[in-house]
């Protein structure tokens, strides 16, 4: 039992390794982020961050504040 535990350790330990090669041997060599405004497929889709989203709504003005002051109430 304990010998198959140790081979899966070392067969999960070489995988890792294989893996992350470039991250972990190379001088430039990091993580691929993650975030979804850094992603080019996504950009070229328009998607944006929620964050960004978000910001974006609470820049825009309401339908009612335009008519509000359009009206001159």
């Amino acid at each position: 039992m304990i010998k198959i535990v140790l081979i899966g350790i070392v067969i999960l330990f070489i995988a890792i390794l294989l893996m992350g090669m470039k991250v972990f041997f190379s001088r430039k060599g990091s993580f691929p982020s993650l975030h979804i405004g850094e992603c080019q497929a996504m950009q070229e889709r328009g998607i944006t961050c929620a964050t960004s989203q978000d910001a974006e709504m609470h820049r825009r003005e309401s339908p009612i504040e335009k008519m509000l002051k359009s009206q001159n109430l």
